[in-house]
């Protein structure tokens, strides 16, 4: 499927650079330099999931945030996202290799959710924008709901 996606994205950038090269060169150069700006933290968040993955053995991913975990393990997950502050582009490599160390799909849908919309690191700026009220229902609203994208997932996979 990668390949698939890799041929079609080939052929649409050279779509591109036979209908305006000029064009075609400046977004190869735009994206040069976004993704030299990414790779920093790319190489970081990875670097750290590597080690952490090293140092976990699959038992211990498997009973913490394993499958059979559970809502223990669904729980911790969504502390640990809402905790933390990682960027999208990192977060979904890293659910994958989490996934491949063991880790349960209800208990990465609530990372995964509670990453992305939960900011208790970024809080105090959320406070000073939007108010003190505004912005703590939004992440309890936001962290009560990373529970019901896992449960959502976790029935989905019970159907499969």
């Amino acid at each position: 499927m990668n390949s698939i996606l890799y041929i079609v994205a080939g052929v649409l950038l050279a779509v591109s650079f036979f209908k305006d090269r000029t064009k075609t060169v400046k977004a190869l150069k735009k994206a040069a330099k976004s993704f030299e700006n990414i790779l920093p933290q790319l190489l970081v968040m990875l670097l750290v999931v590597s080690l952490l993955l090293a140092l976990m053995n699959e038992e211990l991913i498997l009973r913490l945030i394993g499958g059979k975990s559970g809502w223990t393990g669904v729980i911790l997950s969504a502390l640990v996202g809402a905790i933390t502050l990682i960027p999208g582009f990192v977060a979904f490599p890293m659910a994958s290799l989490l996934l491949q160390g063991g880790a349960g799909y209800m208990q990465i849908a609530a990372f995964v959710s509670a990453l992305m919309m939960v900011g208790i690191v970024t809080l105090p700026v959320e406070i000073a924008y939007f108010g003190k009220r505004l912005a703590i229902y939004r992440n309890v609203l936001a962290f009560a709901f990373s529970f019901l994208v896992a449960y959502l997932i976790g029935y989905v996979e019970a159907l499969v």
